[in-house]
């Protein structure tokens, strides 16, 4: 693997993983490991002393605000969390004056802005545009960046650095409890196949992801060596697949409709991830969720508690793939 000086990371954005080479992927990953042993020894890893990072939460939030929050403290700072609600955002205040005032008082911007489509992203990428701190991204409306790093280093974690010919089900399933952001699976989309994955998008019929999300995760996947197929049939992405990510998300076209959504969704009930789907997999695989999951409906609890499972794995990553990213572009 070739090595990059991480100091060149110091003052990037982190809006989308296609916006960092696999290289500078690696780095925070190899970052991430570093950190999760001096985590889990003991050591004081104050990376950050005296820093500020602001959150501007317009969603809700458990593992995100948490693993941020907590991280920024392990390193030595501090992470102010801010309602959007709460705060003057909610007025219509312009992303340049809320991104050039808060670069002058502290270190780090991270955003979450994933429940409109067409909004999210481009707002982030608005107040980067402003702002001389770096923006990082906790989920919007495109992708999940910081899900999807510490899916990718739970996948090495467990299949080891050399991940091509991996195959990876990404399957829609049925959940009732809102429509959830696409941003998840297209962030796998457009990470994983860049190291070699092959990736098996599984979603019913109506249910598409964003078409240019698709087409620029095409163009990386051709450069990285990994595969996008594409199914309508839950089934068959299942079959013999080492990995299975099956999780809702909601109509693109009935975002501003979400009983339509909810309703359209529950002609999918079937589409859960339960033990005779997980038969039809490898032996050893791997049930993966960004959670939280619908239990129930997505998943049953023997799958989600069972053997397959590492799903609280994925979540503890959050915490040393934030830390990571946090340390190379504050620091």
């Amino acid at each position: 693997m070739v090595r990059i000086d991480r100091t060149s990371l110091k003052g990037r954005d982190y809006i989308e993983t296609l916006d960092w080479t696999t290289q500078e992927i690696d780095e925070a990953l190899a970052l991430a490991a570093e950190l999760k042993e001096k985590f889990r020894a003991g050591e004081p890893h104050r990376l950050l002393p005296d820093k500020t990072l602001f959150m501007l939460f317009l969603d809700k939030s458990t593992r995100t605000r948490n693993a941020f929050e907590a991280g920024m403290t392990q390193l030595g700072g501090h992470a102010h969390y801010l309602d959007a609600e709460k705060t003057q955002v909610a007025h219509g205040e312009s992303p340049k004056d809320m991104g050039i005032i808060l670069s002058r008082y502290g270190h780090g911007l991270a955003i979450r802005h994933d429940l409109v489509p067409g909004e999210g992203n481009a707002y982030m990428r608005e107040v980067a545009r402003w702002a001389e701190i770096p923006v990082i991204n906790l989920q919007c409306d495109v992708d999940h960046p910081t899900q999807t790093l510490a899916d990718l280093m739970t996948l090495r974690e467990r299949r080891g650095s050399n991940l091509r010919g991996l195959r990876v089900a990404v399957s829609w399933a049925y959940a009732p409890s809102y429509a959830k952001p696409l941003s998840v699976p297209q962030g796998l989309l457009t990470l994983l196949p860049r190291f070699g994955i092959d990736v098996v998008l599984a979603p019913p019929p109506g249910f598409d992801l964003m078409p240019e999300v698709v087409e620029r995760a095409r163009r990386a996947a051709a450069e990285g060596g990994g595969t996008i197929e594409l199914t309508d049939d839950m089934d068959a992405a299942f079959e013999e697949a080492d990995v299975v990510y099956p999780k809702s998300w909601g109509r693109l076209d009935l975002f501003t409709d979400e009983a339509a959504a909810l309703a359209d969704a529950a002609r999918y009930r079937d589409w859960i991830c339960d033990e005779r789907r997980m038969s039809l997999t490898k032996p050893d695989s791997l049930y993966m969720h960004c959670l939280p999951a619908d239990r129930g409906t997505e998943v049953t609890d023997a799958v989600i508690d069972g053997p397959h499972s590492v799903v609280y794995d994925e979540a503890e990553n959050r915490l040393h793939t934030g830390k990571a990213l946090m340390a190379l572009t504050m620091g």
